[in-house]
């Protein structure tokens, strides 16, 4: 597995020791220099990152708020909500047999800055692992059942135009639009979400996106 970042501090939550310790290790088999932490409460994960922001945030949707409290999936909410909030930038995989209830944080979702991928806990590992992978590259994911329909914004949609009608490179397309190149890689990650596009091994991933864009009508 290669990391934007072969360093990365990842911070992994889940109040089931032994799930909890099974994904560490897996992590640090694909992430052998990683500074890698853990989490068992809402609490604790507040705490860690008041002392360092990580670079990937992987999370069980339900756990406690604090030692000796009952797991329950709000207390995943609401800790989503609030850090998305406090660091917009922040990496995020949530791994989690209740995906379906982020349906509650979908406006969040859609404006994070940060990487946001989604993986149910019965996927096989091989999966989980893209899924934090391209995490840590930035990318959105979300599973099909919280999309309903193609939901395009303008911004993301002047981003297809310009680099498939006009031509232009990302560079150009922050100029035209005067946002930074940043933005517009994230208005990218968007648009390939909500068109159910993601990296696949030899092929290019504008090309798949230009493919799907021009079959929904959202470009000539």
């Amino acid at each position: 597995m290669t990391s934007p970042n072969p360093h990365a501090k990842i911070l992994v939550v889940d109040d089931h020791e032994s799930v909890l310790g099974g994904t560490v290790s897996v992590l640090e088999k694909a992430y052998p220099e990683a500074d890698i932490r853990t989490a068992t409460t809402a609490q604790g994960v507040r705490e860690q990152l008041a002392l360092a922001v990580p670079d990937l945030l992987v999370m069980d949707l339900s756990i406690p708020e604090a030692p000796g409290d009952p797991s329950q999936i709000e207390a995943g909410i609401q800790l989503l909500r609030t850090l998305m909030d406090t660091y917009p930038e922040l990496n995020i995989v949530v791994q989690s047999a209740h995906v379906r209830s982020l349906i509650r944080l979908k406006p969040t979702i859609d404006t994070h800055q940060g990487g946001f991928t989604i993986a149910d806990k019965n996927l096989p590992m091989k999966e989980m692992l893209e899924k934090v992978d391209w995490a840590l590259k930035g990318l959105i994911y979300t599973p099909r059942d919280m999309r309903t329909g193609i939901e395009v914004k303008p911004e993301w949609l002047a981003v297809l135009q310009f680099a498939f009608k006009d031509g232009l490179q990302d560079k150009a397309i922050a100029e035209q639009m005067n946002i930074s190149e940043r933005t517009v890689r994230h208005y990218w990650t968007k648009v390939q979400d909500a068109l159910g596009v993601y990296p696949e091994a030899g092929k290019n991933i504008r090309i798949q996106t230009e493919i799907r864009a021009r079959d929904e009508g959202l470009i000539d």
